[in-house]
């Protein structure tokens, strides 16, 4: 039987863009946030950390894959800030229990919840890490990894996220896959090592805080990307598993959008690493340090210590 090449629709192109959209960060971000994360850390966390950086690398993506599977998992990956006035960083109250009371929980649930979540996983991880459960705290910190990412995404604070009210539907893959699966090869991703954090709520609320002040540029930006750039060199054509034919941002276009931004993608992904890293760090501290090392029989291949060294050093080169 002979392949058929399809040509999808441009509604069928918006369902694509609106699924990809989902992802924050693109796996490829994700998963490279989390994996550099181990290193910002101090031994003897740092070594208990790398003998499982595949498992936090590979499953630095799973709240995504669960979107589908939970209605309450989608709520956790973002905060529509707009709904909280105009200045919503003052106005909403930091506690649960006091926003609760405020607004009510139904109304929190409904515009996102990041910044709690990201607290009581906190809260998870510190206990798993006391109770020496080492599974379980491999899993929450893949998780917490990925909030903590998402909450470096700007357009995850805005009802606005993925420019559906001002006509610039897709510029939320654009910005946070597109652009660091083309550039992120050559990205620099030191950004330092962990430290604790007195008040992980708060430093959540100060992450998200900074996302929303970037948001607007986001979107400016990619305006003016619209008013000068050539229409016709905009968007390519791909062939998708040999038979499906895809419409998708031209590289030229977004290395012209990156520019504009003048490296705010790699910046945010930097900050993240580091914020990763001292959360978990953070949770370690709060549980009084144990010695989980003592309770964790993995033992690496002397290759594998050899291939991390090596990978941890391009990484402090900026490589």
């Amino acid at each position: 039987m002979k392949k058929i090449t399809i040509v999808l629709s441009v509604a069928f192109l918006f369902f694509i863009g609106s699924v990809i959209t989902l992802h924050a960060w693109g796996f490829w971000g994700h998963h490279k946030i989390n994996r550099l994360a181990v290193f910002t850390l101090p031994d003897p966390l740092k070594s208990f950390y790398e003998k499982h950086i595949d498992f936090i690398t590979d499953h630095a993506v799973d709240p995504d894959l669960r979107r589908n599977l939970s209605k309450n998992e989608g709520v956790r990956h973002y905060i529509d800030a707009e709904i909280y006035g105009n200045a919503p960083f003052d106005s909403l109250p930091k506690l649960w229990k006091d926003a609760s009371k405020k607004y009510k929980a139904d109304t929190l649930m409904k515009y996102g919840i990041n910044p709690w979540y990201i607290d009581s996983l906190m809260t998870q991880l510190t206990q798993a890490f006391r109770d020496y459960k080492i599974e379980i705290a491999l899993s929450i910190s893949a998780d917490l990894g990925h909030y903590i990412g998402d909450a470096h995404v700007p357009l995850h604070t805005s009802i606005n996220y993925d420019g559906q009210l001002t006509g610039q539907k897709g510029i939320h893959g654009l910005w946070e896959s597109r652009i660091p699966e083309i550039m992120g090869d050559k990205y620099n991703l030191y950004a330092g090592k962990a430290s604790y954090i007195a008040d992980p709520l708060a430093e959540s609320w100060k992450i998200l805080r900074e996302s929303y002040s970037e948001k607007d540029s986001v979107l400016s930006l990619q305006c003016k990307m619209e008013d000068t750039f050539p229409i016709d060199k905009k968007y390519i054509m791909i062939t998708k598993n040999d038979t499906v034919k895809i419409q998708i941002v031209s590289e030229r276009y977004a290395r012209a959008y990156n520019s504009l931004l003048n490296g705010m993608v790699e910046r945010k992904m930097r900050k993240a690493i580091v914020e990763v890293g001292s959360f978990w760090y953070t949770a370690w501290v709060n549980a009084g340090k144990p010695t989980i090392n003592e309770f964790d029989r993995t033992i690496l291949a002397p290759e594998t210590t050899k291939k991390l060294s090596d990978e941890e050093s391009r990484w402090l080169s900026g490589k």
